[in-house]
């Protein structure tokens, strides 16, 4: 795709670690918007979404990560 910047953010509950919503900055983002709405929509946690399988190399991958820093168990970036 040749593009090395963007930003995908999951902001959850901090008591019930639901998804509350998502921020999504990047030249695809149109691409994520959906799950990220299905997410929401069957108010799934942060957990949930970390437990999901993601397929790589996809751009659904930057979700997880996400949802994986949310209780500081991101693979690729820091904690």
């Amino acid at each position: 795709m040749a593009e090395t910047e963007g930003l995908v953010k999951v902001i959850a509950d901090a008591e019930t670690d639901r998804v509350l919503g998502v921020h999504i900055f990047s030249a695809q983002a149109s691409e994520l918007i959906a799950q990220a709405v299905l997410m929401m929509e069957m108010q799934a946690t942060a957990e949930d979404i970390a437990m999901t399988v993601f397929a790589h190399p996809t751009l659904s991958e930057a979700l997880h990560e996400a949802a994986l820093s949310v209780n500081a168990n991101a693979i690729h970036i820091k904690n």
